[in-house]
């Protein structure tokens, strides 16, 4: 067995079979790591680290937070088949800004004003991995314990300004981790040669709360009285001695692992028998390939990958990049500092979002990736007959042509409602059901309003398009073709009409 206990800063040894998984892995890691508008100051910012959170024991249970994760997978090893595994989490390390004083020292501030950003106190996220190479068949009977720390140390930055004279300094504290690996094989009874890889991830640090807490600091830093204040502090105190967004990587020289979401039929037992706790195995990496499986505290499906179109990561939480890209290129220039200061991954972020060309925004307005699977690579059926005239769509027919086969007209059509025709230009007064939601609708029920249209749906569903009586807008929402639509059993025909 060999196995590697350091920070992700040296990948030399880095398992190259993980390499198309670890983008994905990568996501893994920092999701929601800083959210939009990347500021310490957002309200978003001050409670982070939800994602696969490993903290200290003696903290976990009764906050019900978790102190360790457990991973179960099926693999059929082939020959002396070895496994390699890498543990993946951030550590997180508290950062404070002092400001350099005219008579010499430094004190401690909640701001350091700069030329390009602001910098402010900040938990950062610093990449561990704990990699293992060993054969299958040490894994047999016990398993394999492998313990891992990463020790305390304190690390200070000093900050320049423009005049090139010392401006302040940067001081980040860095906890101590403890934490035990421990792996173990089980062969399967069966026709196959089949085995159930238990791998379990714990944090076994002593530390207990209250205990060295000292003075929570940085984003994340909750307020409040009694009890709710001191569990916010111990969390504070907790999390730069847990493991963050941890989550592994399994690969296998020979064989291949089983799919836990769409095993073969006679290992679906086998596959409902496994215990994932905390995190969820899928098959990673090339698609087509099972040697590589990513066990994540998120949920994904068997062989994830990052979307082509993005133009780098945002790691906000189901971040849509078109979206974020475009409000982030919106911020302030003095929300950009701030932004700046707060984190080098968010820095990064706004120079991304500042520098996007059109080309690339354009690129992550959409894609439909189905018509790629369905017409392959050679693009789609060529047409070799003339469809009828009455099929083919032209842009200057409107879809309700009543010299088409179909006379539905909007403007004209008219439906019965409690035995009374309704159509355009009818009074009804609206009461909508119980079954709506939209409190728009909910304060509208007993006005009276005017039919504008009926339209039919896909679906055979009836809609009736109204303007709201006595509204003074209404005029530029008939210009517009901006109604309110009701169902047929949500009116009532006034007498009047």
């Amino acid at each position: 067995m060999t196995a590697t206990d350091g920070s992700a800063a040296t990948t030399a040894t880095a398992d190259p079979r993980f390499a198309a998984a670890r983008q994905v892995a990568d996501a893994v890691l920092l999701e929601g790591y800083v959210l939009y508008p990347y500021r310490a100051s957002a309200a978003k910012n001050r409670l982070r680290w939800q994602f696969g959170v490993l903290v200290p024991p003696a903290w976990g249970p009764a906050h019900g937070e978790h102190a360790c994760q457990r991973t179960e997978v099926l693999m059929e090893p082939k020959g002396e088949a070895t496994l390699a595994l890498e543990l993946r989490f951030l550590h997180a390390q508290r950062r404070t800004v002092q400001r350099a004083l005219d008579g010499g020292g430094f004190a401690e501030v909640d701001e350091l004003h700069l030329a390009d950003r602001v910098l402010v106190p900040w938990d950062e996220g610093t990449e561990e991995h704990v990699e293992l190479t060993v054969p299958v068949a040490e894994l047999a009977g016990d398993g394999i314990t492998v313990p891992f720390t990463r020790p305390a140390r304190d690390d200070v930055e000093t900050v320049v300004g423009d005049d090139g004279r010392t401006a302040g300094r940067l001081v980040r504290r860095t906890e101590e981790i403890e934490g035990v690996l421990r792996l173990r094989a089980v062969e399967l009874d069966g026709a196959y040669r089949v085995f159930r890889l238990t791998a379990v991830v714990e944090n076994t640090s002593p530390w207990t709360p209250g205990a060295g807490t000292g003075a929570a600091s940085g984003a994340g830093a909750a307020s409040g009285t009694g009890s709710d204040a001191g569990v916010a502090a111990d969390r504070e105190a907790a999390l730069p001695r847990s493991l963050v967004a941890a989550h592994l990587l399994l690969g296998l020289d020979s064989g291949s692992f089983l799919s836990m979401t769409d095993p073969p039929e006679w290992a679906r037992e086998a596959v409902a028998a496994c215990e994932n706790l905390h995190t969820w195995p899928v098959l990673a990496g090339e698609a087509g390939r099972a040697d590589v499986v990513l066990s994540s505290p998120i949920i994904l499906e068997d062989h994830p990958a990052i979307a082509p179109e993005s133009a780098g990561a945002m790691y906000d939480a189901t971040e849509i990049d078109e979206i974020l890209a475009l409000r982030t290129a919106a911020l302030t220039d003095q929300e950009k500092r701030e932004a700046r200061g707060t984190d080098a991954r968010a820095a990064a972020v706004i120079d991304l979002a500042d520098s996007l060309p059109p080309e690339v925004l354009e690129r992550l307005h959409g894609a439909v990736r189905s018509l790629r699977e369905v017409t392959g690579p050679d693009g789609p059926e060529q047409i070799t007959e003339i469809p009828d005239e009455e099929a083919v769509f032209r842009p200057d027919t409107p879809w309700w042509d009543p010299a088409g086969a179909d006379t539905a007209d909007p403007a004209r059509d008219r439906i019965t409602v409690d035995g009374a025709p309704v159509g355009p230009g009818s009074r009804v007064l609206l009461r909508p059901g119980p079954r709506r939601t939209d409190a728009q609708d909910l304060f509208l029920h007993g006005r009276s309003a005017l039919v504008e249209a009926v339209l039919h749906d896909v679906d055979g569903g009836v809609h009736l398009a109204v303007t709201v009586e006595d509204d003074p807008g209404a005029d530029i929402r008939r210009e517009q073709g901006r109604f309110l639509y009701f169902q047929p059993d949500e009116v009532t025909l006034l007498e009047d009409a």
